[in-house]
């Protein structure tokens, strides 16, 4: 199965319009575009029933001491974990692409609504869901697509893994307000093929892409 996307080449620099956060020169951070890169895929196993798409960043800190503190860095040595981005299931077998920004335009105080998404497919909730938990202005169930937004004190660039998956199943054994950790588990034994296109990014002004 191929997977491609036009919105950045494999381990290339992620264009800020992609992402939740971009660099500002006076705050460290603002609120980007946010837009879902757009995304196309052929060669599908014969069987194909459904597709996932799932977007996570493999390096996030595993603790939050030095994140995003004045005066401090992120140390690249700091074990890293999963942070999932984008969690869509259910897409029709009919679908061969994805347009930018179908299913993201724009940042949304407290989260999308979920889980209906367009075209019948389903969409979980992102990992923003707990980081703005103790926010009283965010706090919210964030539902589908939010890109990139990195500690900016980071010392490593983080990589973002977009997978599409194709699957034996109509529709994975999900229900209510599911999580990427969720669909990880629902995918075994129901995957025919896969495939990923990987960008990196960074908020750090020191950092070079």
């Amino acid at each position: 199965m191929r997977f491609t996307t036009t919105a950045f080449s494999e381990l290339e620099a992620i264009p800020a319009e992609y992402a939740f956060g971009k660099i500002d020169a006076r705050a460290h951070v603002s609120l980007s575009e946010n837009l879902n890169p757009d995304f196309a895929w052929n060669d599908v196993p014969v069987g194909t029933r459904s597709f996932v798409l799932l977007c996570h960043d493999p390096d996030v800190p595993s603790k939050g001491d030095d994140v995003n503190q004045e005066g401090k860095v992120v140390p690249a040595n700091l074990p890293r974990v999963d942070f999932f981005h984008w969690v869509l299931v259910d897409l029709p077998t009919t679908m061969t692409k994805i347009a930018c920004g179908e299913f993201s335009n724009g940042v949304t105080a407290r989260g999308k609504a979920g889980p209906q998404a367009a075209h019948g497919a389903r969409q979980g909730i992102n990992d923003y869901t707990g980081w703005f938990a103790g926010d009283k202005d965010m706090a919210g169930n964030y539902f589908g697509y939010d890109g990139p937004c990195p500690p900016w004190n980071d010392s490593i660039v983080h990589r973002y893994v977009f997978t599409l998956y194709a699957l034996s199943v109509p529709k994975l054994a999900v229900e209510g307000t599911f999580t990427g950790a969720d669909v990880r588990k629902a995918l075994q034994g129901r995957i025919l093929a896969q495939a990923s296109v990987t960008g990196r990014y960074s908020l750090n002004p020191s950092i070079k892409l």
